[in-house]
């Protein structure tokens, strides 16, 4: 860090502080803003965090792409005003000369890697261009993305604002991965805000208002990771509609409706899907089974390579369809929720990975157990918020564990969907306890009194 970094942190730290404590100021109740706080102030640590992460243990593509070349488009902006066309163009057509780093070049075609570097270069006009300034503003609007998740889920279930918290707002992983210059703090961001959003819609609130942060906030996934929109939405749709028929008093209609609504979801997302497939790069259905198959083929004979530590092996053989996909989705599964186990880590980021994969085992068994196998598939059928969290979940941590065989990037290519798991285990936690204690005062209310006798 240059002095001049030391000099604005602090006035930065506080500039933040006023707009976050002004926007606390309008939350309802005292909950609300405790959480907040606390969430702010757990934000600011991370980034400082983040920032001596990158900048003392590890470079990785926040130092030596996203910065250096956002960096270096910024000084080409105040250079020469006719640079300012690339702001507005993709990334295949910005000219390679100006790229700083040869062999960056490459990075450049893809439009997620190039959102970001444009992003860091328009913020280096407010932060002077300091890397821990820009890390500050993209771990914060990362936060501003995920209290609007929290708060969705909060107006669902108020009763369980702690777990939601835990695993929104407090889990390390979430935390700290999008907190800085990545683009998992960019994706976070948008996907708290597209649910928000699309939530308002549906309550027919500020329509226009929501519906341009839904817009903002599908193009910015869509740009960056597509294959998270693709993955979430159809299930947030689900879980809106499945929330509405509730309202019907009569089954047969009410599964009839389901059936036709899933149905028609899946058919618009499949087509959407189709005529995005060339985006999705390895998460594409036909992409997917050749990566992974060579994945698996390579991993054994990189074992003594440099950074091979970090590379793992499933555990199993996919024989490139979509029945082996299915066949290996336990070992993929494990990868992503409760991977790497201790003994497999070697970094101080895995070791943070290790202990919440360790602690999301023993609390999975748990429930398990408590609930049983039949009943928890009756507990996430038969309510529609366990239903959309534990889907999403399974969905975007099958295709992550499948295709992502290095613990270094499966921690931050994960993080999407540990909130939604971790909430599924909670609500699941929550219907076992109230089911619980009704038959607990049930059985009360059946026993008769002790007769008094009198001698």
């Amino acid at each position: 860090m240059t002095p001049l970094e030391f000099l604005l942190t602090p006035i930065y730290i506080f500039l933040l502080h006023l707009f976050f404590k002004w926007k606390r100021k309008k939350l309802p109740d005292d909950t609300l803003k405790k959480y907040h706080r606390q969430a702010f102030w757990i934000k600011i640590i991370a980034s400082i965090l983040f920032v001596i992460y990158y900048t003392y243990l590890t470079g990785g593509d926040t130092r030596s792409l996203y910065y250096t070349e956002g960096y270096n488009f910024y000084q080409h902006l105040l250079s020469n005003h006719e640079n300012w066309k690339y702001v507005f163009l993709k990334g295949t057509e910005y000219d390679p000369n100006l790229v700083f780093r040869h062999g960056n070049e490459g990075y450049f075609f893809q439009e997620g890697n190039f959102m970001v570097i444009r992003l860091t270069a328009l913020l280096s006009f407010i932060t002077f261009g300091k890397f821990v300034l820009i890390n500050l503003i993209f771990g914060c609007f990362a936060l501003s993305g995920i209290w609007k998740l929290f708060i969705f889920f909060y107006n669902q279930r108020p009763h369980l604002h702690k777990a939601f918290a835990i695993s929104i707002l407090f889990f390390p992983s979430v935390v700290f991965w999008s907190s800085g210059l990545l683009k998992d703090s960019l994706c976070m961001g948008a996907l708290g805000w597209l649910t928000y959003a699309l939530w308002q819609i549906f309550k027919r609130k500020n329509i226009v208002k929501n519906s341009i942060l839904l817009f903002l906030s599908v193009y910015m996934l869509s740009v960056v990771k597509v294959y998270i929109l693709l993955a979430y939405a159809p299930l947030l749709l689900l879980f809106f509609f499945l929330k509405r028929l509730q309202k019907i008093r009569f089954s047969f209609f009410k599964y009839l409706i389901s059936i036709i609504i899933f149905v028609s979801i899946i058919f618009i997302f499949s087509r959407v899907y189709n005529s995005l497939e060339s985006e999705l790069d390895s998460y594409a259905i036909d992409n997917l089974a050749s990566s992974i198959s060579s994945l698996n083929e390579t991993i054994h004979n990189i074992s003594a390579s440099k950074g091979a530590e970090s590379n793992f092996n499933l555990g199993a053989e996919f024989d490139g369809t979509f029945t082996g996909l299915l066949k290996i989705s336990p070992f993929a599964l494990t990868a992503t929720f409760f991977r790497p186990f201790i003994w497999e880590t070697g970094k101080i980021s895995q070791l943070m990975a290790a202990v919440e994969s360790l602690i999301l085992i023993f609390f999975t068994l748990t429930i398990i157990l408590k609930a049983g196998p039949f009943r928890l598939i009756k507990y996430i059928l038969s309510d529609p918020l366990i239903f959309f969290c534990m889907s999403f979940a399974i969905t975007f941590g099958l295709f992550v564990g499948a295709s992502t065989l290095n613990f270094g990037t499966l921690v931050r290519y994960k993080i999407p969907c540990l909130p939604f798991y971790t909430i599924a285990l909670f609500l699941i936690h929550n219907k076992i306890k109230s089911i619980a204690a009704e038959k607990k005062l049930t059985f009360q209310a059946q026993v008769p009194p002790p007769s008094l006798s009198l001698a």
